[in-house]
């Protein structure tokens, strides 16, 4: 794993690559994925699909949740007792708590209110919230492997 990670350079990315295609959740899982060089496949991106817009209905935010899929890629458990899941956790409730502290809630609903779906000021809206959340999962993950 990468661990000369340059901040302004994944923020830069991915504002790019969410402007360009990918959904919010999509992007977190790419954009750390590319940055922190990690061995994962790209099936870790499609499974990030699910979480667009609020898991599709407007609830949980995409960028919540696709961050939160990265903490479990990269501190979660594989077996059912491997007890390192309550670090795993503690690191989501930081990530979901500044998340929401950042950027008003962690609610998609919510955090677009007002914005008519598909357009370009929603669109730069949701921008400045992945760019903001990508920063702090990376600052957790800086972190948590040092």
């Amino acid at each position: 794993m990468k661990k000369d990670l340059n901040i302004e350079e994944l923020k830069a990315d991915t504002a790019k690559i969410f402007n360009h295609g990918f959904g919010c959740s999509e992007t977190m899982v790419y954009s750390i994925g590319k940055h922190f060089d990690l061995d994962m496949p790209d099936e870790a991106i499609a499974m990030a699909s699910g979480f667009l817009w609020g898991v599709g209905s407007g609830c949980a935010c995409g960028a919540l949740a696709g961050g939160t899929m990265c903490l479990g890629y990269l501190f979660g458990r594989t077996t059912p007792d491997d007890q390192k899941v309550y670090h795993c956790l503690d690191l989501a409730k930081e990530f979901h708590d500044t998340f929401k502290e950042t950027c008003g809630s962690p609610c998609c609903r919510v955090l677009v209110k007002g914005f008519e779906p598909y357009s370009p000021e929603r669109k730069a809206h949701c921008t400045k919230i992945v760019v903001a959340a990508v920063e702090k999962l990376a600052e957790i993950i800086i972190r948590e492997t040092k």
